[in-house]
């Protein structure tokens, strides 16, 4: 269809005619226009529907403000909901679609929630919902969930592309009208690092609405100017569709870039979330209009003044074949005569200070007609409302900022205490000449330049009128008997504001919540004044004694997907590969994220029928002959200094003043709270030289909990940190075959026997002719077993020699999950041991906490508790019924006790299937766990609706003397 509507003039280009689609249907606009504009220039006045009646909607702004016109561009996965048409620059082949409704637009069956109003008022939700109370899970919450929020999320990943940066700047200008240019302009010409971000792809904020002059040129034409000047300058940064939504601490704004649609590529962001960094900022991003109350307010056709101005002076689109005007101040005559002047008929013009009010509206899907209160009838196709201006005054409050209160204007402007280098110029302060708008940019452009220390030249001021419209007082006209909103996106009238007055949710913040008013993508921009000075006439308090909401960022919605910006996906964080990942690839494994890493879990063969497969034969080989699992991601800390014995000893609960050179020990870690924080082993490579081992998980905790107790506990230490987690490769050697295999790597003439090499040993030394090396005997499998490291670039190659040096021994790479099942059979604890709530006596290793030293967490060590379970142990157990298999999570109790909380024993830590036993086995943390072995309890899982009787064992099930680990 093409622009019924259109008018001459304009600021579009209509040399670049584009097409767009919106339910399917075909229009067309030019280049220059919004989605909104384009729609109303084809005679498109029903754009969606509210949220709560699902009432016909329609256009009502022109700028981020908008409640109605919210729409889903594009389909699939590449669906946006919840766009604002006045927002969406139009682009060739934009597709566009409505949002909440069933079926079409025009026939909503979900209207019939309208003929339902008088029983769904504010708060109806917290009284019907309570009973009865089987009702909740079977009808409220599924209707709730398939009734609640806008639009729809498209299925499968986003393909869109978003970014995240830091910028930095001296002065930041939020606002491209005439208050930010000026700014802009003054602080760039000072020589100042300047950004100026403004939220449209067109500046000039109001000037390109209006038809004011500067300096005798259109507002329009100078504002181009004036930005074309500033892009000449090479110590400016402009950034259209850019908006600030959040002002932060230290000078840190946040600001959401929106890539021009001719400028999107596949490759490139099409969001760019920034933090602005800034030592002074002027904050000029204008004012939004207020619409007045009154029955019927809520029709499509219905807008602001202000955008009805805009629509025919920017974009040449008339709201309306005919046009009435109804505000509360001078302006409403002015836009008349504007509007008269651009061929559009007026139908009439209505002050509300003095002529009778609007007391009904009609036109189902679109306004046709206005009843007044002597009752004449006036037919209209559009209404322009003006209720005067409210100051966006929201980035100047977000750090907890007070507005304040001025008479004159009728609105809240920003407190007298700003933040620090914040400054506010024109409408957001509520300066509303335009004159005085373009004197005070230009003011705080200058005193920002000069606050950072430049030297700002005379500068003449610009000659523009300065008419102003204060607005009366004047909010809700004479009642009739039809409904009359307030927020017309969550649908609250005035007599949901009475409701909540008469039931006692009088606070702003009380009122808010109880009605919904403002809980939207709008976040009330447009409602919230109205319904804080209803409030205050039922109160009889002043509208500053009712006062505001607090003001949040963000100022308008932001995507998730630039909040995460590049890192979603497989960026949502580094990928880590340890030095044998390509080999472990080529060899058949399979991986898993194991805290930072990618870890192989099991090496997958010809034939086997699943990972189960696998995983018992590698955990079969390696009981039976050798096999060999990278390490390498167990975090490595090297500890050197005058006193690293004696930090060594006061971070471990265990001792090692004593610890020999060339010897290792298995240790403790534990919180200031006596809870055990990691487990590893830390061996003493010379008389002041330590290398400490820790968790694959805890490898940076732990290393910034060592830095804290170097700085901030013991600064009087004379030790060194260094992570070298990634510097070496590390290969677990394991079986009773390993040291056969690693005899055949080692140099000599380093001896490896257990009577040279004992368990517990290490050294540095030097493999497979020269290469330098460190070699530990210690075990995690209970097996004879090794940990050889060698310089992460050699990794692969280690690698590749074992499994070649091993060939005639059977050598088998194992992974994690094999690795699990090894320590499980062991009794070995681990992370699902480690979680937070176990103190050594839990784990039953309360030997290992010194009673002859000091350390941290030694005050609480044997005060903790696990959910007030004192006695929990660490036991082993396994199903009586050998097929059955065991659950993680499953909570212990008597065979005849209740299945309540209130008889939970303890749960199940850890489970695996053992191939050397040929049945599940488990780890779990028991009250009176040592006096129980032998007792038969019942391990329930309540969500995999099981339960398995299990005997209570102790956690060692191989080799509980430790023979095979120090063979």
């Amino acid at each position: 269809m093409s622009g019924a509507f259109r008018l001459p003039g304009g600021l579009v280009d209509r040399d670049r005619p584009l097409g767009f689609t919106f339910n399917g249907r075909r229009y067309r606009g030019f280049a220059g226009d919004t989605l909104a504009s384009a729609l109303l220039a084809n005679g498109v006045r029903l754009v969606g529907r509210s949220f709560k009646y699902h009432r016909p909607r329609g256009i009502f702004t022109a700028g981020s403000e908008e409640p109605n016109a919210l729409v889903t561009l594009g389909m699939g996965r590449n669906a946006l909901p919840n766009s604002r048409a006045t927002m969406v620059e139009l682009a060739d082949g934009i597709a566009a679609f409505s949002q909440n409704h069933l079926g079409p637009l025009g026939f909503d069956p979900l209207a019939v929630t309208d003929l339902l109003a008088s029983f769904l008022g504010a708060g109806f939700y917290y009284k019907t919902f309570m009973w009865p109370k089987a009702f909740w899970e079977r009808l409220y919450e599924p209707l709730i969930r398939k009734a609640a929020g806008l639009g729809r999320l498209p299925a499968g990943a986003d393909p869109t592309l978003y970014d995240k940066g830091h910028l930095h700047c001296d002065v930041l200008v939020i606002g491209a009208g005439p208050a930010g240019l000026a700014a802009a302009r003054a602080a760039g010409q000072a020589g100042a690092r300047v950004i100026l971000a403004d939220e449209g792809f067109r500046p000039g904020g109001r000037l390109l609405a209006e038809r004011h002059e500067i300096d005798g040129a259109r507002g329009a034409d100078w504002a181009a100017a004036q930005w074309q000047a500033l892009a000449a300058m090479p110590n400016v940064r402009l950034m259209p569709r850019s908006t600030a939504f959040g002002l932060y601490d230290h000078g840190i704004t946040g600001v959401l870039e929106q890539v021009a649609p001719d400028a999107r590529a596949a490759d490139k962001p099409a969001e760019i979330l920034w933090r602005v960094h800034t030592r002074r900022i002027v904050l000029a991003a204008g004012a939004t209009e207020r619409p007045l109350v009154f029955p019927g307010n809520d029709r499509p056709g219905i807008m602001l003044a202000g955008a009805v101005q805009a629509y025919v002076n920017r974009w040449a689109v008339a709201p309306g074949r005919r046009v009435a005007i109804l505000a509360n101040h001078d302006g409403g005559a002015a836009l008349a005569a504007e509007l008269e002047a651009s061929g559009l008929d007026i139908a009439a013009v209505i002050d509300a200070r003095r002529d009778p009010a609007v007391v009904a509206t009609r036109g189902r899907r679109g306004l046709r007609a206005l009843t007044l209160a002597d009752g004449r009838r006036i037919a209209c196709d559009a209404l322009a409302v003006s209720g005067g201006w409210s100051p966006n005054l929201h980035l100047a409050v977000h750090r907890d900022g007070k507005p304040l209160w001025r008479d004159d204007i009728q609105a809240f402007v920003p407190g007298e205490v700003l933040p620090e280098g914040l400054a506010v110029a024109g409408a957001a302060g509520g300066s509303f000449g335009l004159r005085d708008c373009l004197a005070e940019g230009g003011g705080a452009g200058r005193a920002a330049a000069e606050a950072c220390g430049f030297t700002v030249p005379d500068a003449p001021g610009f000659a523009a009128d300065n008419a102003q419209h204060p607005p009366a007082p004047i909010w809700e006209l004479s009642p009739g008997r039809g409904r009359a909103w307030v927020d017309l996106q969550n649908d609250v009238t005035t007599k949901d504001i009475r409701l909540a007055h008469r039931e006692g949710f009088r606070s702003v913040e009380h009122l808010k919540r109880y009605t919904t008013l403002g809980m939207a993508t709008d976040q009330g921009k447009t409602g919230n004044m109205l319904a804080l000075a209803l409030m205050a006439g039922h109160t009889g308090r002043s509208i500053p004694e009712t006062g505001t909401t607090r003001y949040r960022p963000p100022y308008v919605p932001i995507s998730l997907g630039a909040l995460a910006g590049r890192e979603g996906g497989h960026g949502f964080k580094p990928v880590r590969r340890s030095p044998t990942h390509d080999w472990a690839a080529a060899r058949g494994a399979s991986f898993v994220e194991s805290g930072l890493w990618l870890r192989a879990e099991w090496f997958a063969r010809a034939g086997e029928s699943g990972w189960r497969a696998s995983v018992d034969r590698e955990v079969i080989a390696v009981r039976a002959g050798v096999g060999i699992c990278d390490v390498s991601t167990l975090g490595k800390i090297d500890i050197q200094g005058r006193d690293a014995t004696e930090f060594v000893d006061f971070v471990y609960c265990n001792g090692f003043a004593k610890l020999p050179v060339g010897r290792v020990r298995y240790v403790l870690m534990l919180r200031e709270d006596g809870i055990v924080m990691d487990d590893g082993t830390t061996a003493r490579l010379g008389e002041n030289h330590y290398l400490m081992t820790t968790t694959t998980a805890n490898a940076g905790p732990v290393f910034q909990h060592l830095e804290f107790v170097r700085q901030c506990l013991r600064p009087e230490l004379d030790v060194h940190l260094v992570a070298d987690t990634d510097g070496w490769a590390q290969i677990a050697v394991a079986g009773p075959k390993a040291r056969t295999l690693l005899a055949r790597l080692v140099d000599a003439p380093f001896d490896i026997s257990d009577a040279a090499f004992p368990f517990m040993a290490c050294a540095t030394l030097t493999v497979c002719g020269g290469t330098p090396a460190r070699l530990f005997r210690i075990s995690f499998s209970g097996e004879l077993g090794y940990e050889l490291a060698v310089p992460a670039p050699f990794g692969a190659a280690l690698a590749e020699v074992l499994m070649a040096a091993g060939a005639d021994l059977g050598v088998t790479p194992y992974g994690v999950e094999a690795l699990n099942v090894l320590r499980i059979e062991k009794g070995h604890v681990s992370g699902p041991e480690l979680n937070g709530q176990t103190a050594p006596k839990h784990l039953g290793l309360g030997r290992m906490a010194s009673q002859g030293k000091d350390y941290i967490g030694r005050a609480l060590a044997g005060q903790t508790r696990i959910d007030g379970a004192e006695t929990a142990r660490l036991v082993g157990l396994r199903p009586t019924d050998r097929t059955q298999p065991l659950s993680a999570g499953a909570h212990l109790l008597e065979p005849a006790a209740p299945r309540t909380q209130t008889h939970d024993l303890g749960w199940i830590s850890s489970v695996a299937f053992s191939p050397t036993l040929g049945h599940h086995i488990g780890l779990a943390l028991l009250n009176d766990g040592e006096a129980r072995i032998g007792a038969r309890l019942c391990a329930v899982d309540a969500i995999g609706d099981t339960e398995v009787e299990v005997e209570i064992v102790p956690p060692q099930f191989i080799d509980p003397e430790g023979a095979r680990q120090r063979g």
